[in-house]
């Protein structure tokens, strides 16, 4: 490990190891899925399985949905630690996170600054740049921006996504000259933030962090042009190697990499971290997911499948690791 943040990423180390519970078999549990986001079918199917995999496990589960029921009734339920499932905003952007730490109830996953930051991709960028993180080049649009300009600054082909939106949603990649304003505006119907980022030709990565531990590292091979929504949750030609092809040091630089990018935003518990390789085999970090996909083509699963971990036994884990603060 590098540099000035080594202590950074030790201290966070220690604050998972310390916060882990009793297994929460002996606790009635609140399974949060669904909610209001773009990402709700994909949450509903998330929280499905981890539904699933806790009453195998004997745990006292019940399913929760925020968009059907209010925070008076999540409180009155008497649930003694959730698990959240919700993806998006209102349940993956310290929105919920900071009512259920008002309410007192342990949750799953980062606190609220954590969940905000990792949110947001274009703030999460500039405290792992302060950090000496390296990112892909980006460049933030308004409607007033110079497109041609960037164009120019970042090259072709490159990306345009919504800086508060997962799963892809409104992700556009422009090929040629002149197209990135209708990207941008495609983009800007799901917020009014949105980057603009440099295309990296080397392949995409993604790193699982449970606890204080780097799984093994997925490689995304999608046949579609980029790994868009659909490629994510509903194909079934979309390649997955799992661990990735790579050289060893270039796959333990990686899993340094996603722990130091977890730890710099303060994240605790669980989450994954997607990582680019660029032309010259160099690893940058993409974006950071505080409550990752739990379905039957999400990749945590899949890394801990490959660390022996089984997909009940990762949910019991997950949920061993619940705070409230």
């Amino acid at each position: 490990m590098s540099g000035k943040f080594e202590n950074v990423v030790s201290a966070q180390a220690n604050v998972s190891g310390a916060n882990v519970k009793q297994s929460g078999r002996s606790h009635k549990v609140g399974v949060l899925l669904g909610g209001r986001s773009a990402e709700r079918e994909v949450s509903l199917n998330s929280g499905g399985a981890v539904l699933a995999a806790l009453k195998r496990q004997g745990v006292d589960a019940h399913p929760f949905d925020p968009a059907e029921q209010g925070l008076a009734a999540l409180e009155q339920a008497g649930f003694e630690r959730v698990m959240i499932s919700l993806h998006g905003r209102g349940g993956e952007d310290g929105t919920l996170q900071g009512a259920l730490t008002l309410l007192g109830i342990p949750y799953t996953g980062s606190g609220v600054m954590a969940s905000a930051l990792g949110m947001d991709k274009w703030r999460s960028k500039l405290i792992w740049q302060a950090a000496g993180l390296p990112v892909p080049d980006y460049a933030l649009l308004t409607a007033e921006s110079d497109f041609d300009a960037v164009e120019r600054q970042l090259g072709l082909p490159l990306f345009v996504k919504p800086a508060n939106e997962g799963s892809s949603v409104g992700v556009s990649k422009v090929r040629e000259h002149g197209g990135l304003r209708a990207a941008y505006e495609a983009a800007a119907k799901y917020d009014s933030l949105v980057l603009a980022e440099r295309y990296m030709a080397g392949g995409e990565f993604t790193v699982a962090i449970l606890g204080d531990t780097a799984l093994p590292v997925v490689q995304i091979v999608p046949t579609t042009d980029f790994y868009d929504y659909e490629a994510k949750y509903f194909r079934d030609d979309t390649r997955y190697v799992c661990p990735a092809e790579l050289p060893e040091a270039l796959a333990a630089e990686m899993q340094e990499l996603a722990r130091q990018a977890f730890a710099v935003l303060g994240c605790r518990g669980w989450g994954r971290v997607d990582i680019l390789l660029s032309e010259d085999r160099r690893p940058y970090l993409l974006e950071i997911n505080t409550s990752p996909g739990m379905t039957g083509h999400s990749l945590v699963p899949m890394a801990a499948r490959a660390a022996g971990i089984s997909f009940d036994e990762l949910c019991l884990r997950i949920l061993e690791l619940a705070d409230v603060a």
